[in-house]
């Protein structure tokens, strides 16, 4: 009996972002751009909250795991694309897509999940003052931090399993700027039922029960806010929410786009993935700095300027 001959795929090509022919270089230079400001941005958040003792509060110690959080998201994609767009390597090993795959999807979650304490935690703030500390003590806080990064570890890894259990042995070619679930599965010589059914309920679940929390939270935030009588402390209530609610927006928008609009095309949604891994992880340094005193002192301390009498 003869043999069927196939060739397991121990490499993919990355087709890239379409119809850029002749941009190369103008790509190159603006996403290296954004994210050199994304990590120079994200760094001095963590050098500002860590040097300043006034910021050890839970506000900025979730803050500073967002931080971190960006500079991993937008380093999973990013230094591959720019390697992709100077060199024209297109080529990808087996082990460093099912990374890809694994981190965009591991800190995509934390993000969702992170967003979503961060939520709670002006909920408490604002709503109960005197119980604040009492509640957010630094056990509850790294618990809370914890179980996003613990949580989302196991939702990427559940994924990724699934993705790459999967028998590739025939075309490598993926038609997309990096190695994600579904442009990588279309390559894929067996059914993917399962895997896109889980998928689509991961993350279209988490995003939505995430969402309806933090939602939760700001419907009785609003309502406390409503019911003070100083107008100084109404203004610093939603001071204080301001920056979180302008990043969350940032996130579930790309997201609602995605998942609640299925005829979307392909350059569409890799549009979103290019916002949410380059443009996002660069603003929402900018977004908490820019109105906040409290930090932008900190950062004028950690270069040596004086620091505002108190």
């Amino acid at each position: 009996m003869g043999q069927v001959n196939h060739t397991v795929v121990t490499h993919f090509i990355l087709l890239g972002i379409p119809n850029t022919d002749g941009l190369q270089n103008i790509l190159f230079f603006s996403f290296l751009a954004f994210y050199l400001c994304t990590l120079m941005g994200n760094l001095l958040i963590l050098s500002a909250v860590l040097a300043d003792p006034r910021l050890h509060t839970p506000m900025y110690f979730f803050l500073s795991n967002l931080a971190v959080m960006d500079i991993g998201l937008s380093s999973v994609s990013i230094p591959k694309l720019l390697a992709s767009l100077w060199f024209q390597n297109k080529v990808i090993s087996l082990g460093v897509c099912m990374a890809q795959v694994f981190f965009f999807h591991f800190l995509g979650n934390t993000e969702c999940l992170l967003y979503t304490v961060m939520a709670y935690d002006r909920y408490v703030a604002i709503c109960h003052p005197l119980r604040y500390l009492l509640i957010m003590n630094r056990r509850v806080c790294a618990l809370l931090a914890a179980g996003c990064w613990i949580t989302s570890s196991f939702h990427a890894a559940i994924l990724a399993s699934l993705t790459f259990t999967l028998p590739y042995c025939g075309s490598n070619v993926v038609d997309y700027f990096f190695c994600d679930i579904f442009p990588v599965a279309k390559l894929a010589c067996a059914d993917t039922y399962i895997l896109e059914t889980v998928t689509f309920t991961n993350t279209g679940m988490v995003p939505t029960t995430c969402f309806l929390l933090i939602l939760a939270s700001y419907i009785r935030i609003i309502y406390s806010v409503v019911k003070m009588n100083s107008a100084e402390g109404r203004l610093k209530a939603t001071s204080t929410c301001a920056s979180h609610l302008a990043v969350v927006t940032l996130f579930f928008v790309p997201c609602a786009l995605v998942y609640t609009q299925p005829q979307l095309n392909m350059v569409m949604v890799m549009a979103v993935h290019i916002f949410g891994s380059v443009v996002t992880p660069m603003l929402n340094p900018a977004i908490y700095t820019l109105r906040n005193k409290e930090v932008k002192a900190a950062l004028r301390k950690l270069w040596g300027g004086q620091t505002p009498a108190r």
